[in-house]
């Protein structure tokens, strides 16, 4: 499998939950055939560039193996969305209820997708041996969906709130220079009142 062909699988496969660019890629592989985990072989094609394509010695399946059992570690990921909301004071309500939005609707189409993805899997793989790991993936897919979607439901609710508060305030702003000059009028009137 070459660089390429690489990239083209994960992006059919599992990019959905993990993603690589070719300048990932290409080093790892020239890493992995340096250390005798995989094999590099030249591909010649007429009329078109050199292509390597690679391929797993018995060591690197041993490496992968060895992998699969290790305990997966704790990713921290960054969230955009968090990140601006983090912020959101620096900005109007209305800005961080429309990124919300957009939110919610991405999770959504994403939910479809994962749907489809299932259903397509289902099909075309009914006997693969693979296809109920590969379900369980897409299931966690779909559960990160809702619970995003039931999360934006929540902070949508929040952030109405807080634009209730918000214009609340204002208008109290807006109100205390008159009740100020009211209330100084009164005391005006009330010692005129009293020299007389």
């Amino acid at each position: 499998m070459s660089g390429y062909d690489l990239k083209k699988a994960i992006e059919q496969s599992v990019g959905n939950f993990w993603n690589e660019s070719y300048g990932q890629i290409y080093p790892m592989l020239k890493h992995l055939a340096t250390e005798g985990l995989a094999t590099a072989s030249v591909k010649r094609r007429e009329g078109k560039p050199e292509r390597y394509v690679y391929a797993l010695t018995k060591k690197g399946r041993k490496a992968l193996q060895h992998w699969l059992k290790a305990p997966a570690g704790q990713e921290v990921g960054r969230v955009e969305i968090l990140l601006k909301l983090f912020f959101g004071r620096q900005v109007a309500v209305a800005d961080n209820i429309r990124h919300v939005q957009r939110f919610q609707a991405l999770q959504r189409q994403l939910l479809q997708k994962y749907d489809a993805i299932e259903e397509r899997l289902r099909t075309e793989q009914a006997r693969h041996p693979d296809l109920p790991y590969w379900l369980l993936t897409v299931s966690y897919g779909r559960h990160l969906c809702q619970a995003r979607l039931h999360w934006c439901d929540e902070t949508l609710s929040r952030l109405s709130d807080i634009s209730g508060s918000t214009r609340a305030e204002r208008g109290q702003r807006r109100r205390e220079p008159h009740r100020r000059r009211a209330q100084n009028h009164k005391r005006s009137t009330q010692r005129k009142r009293g020299r007389k």
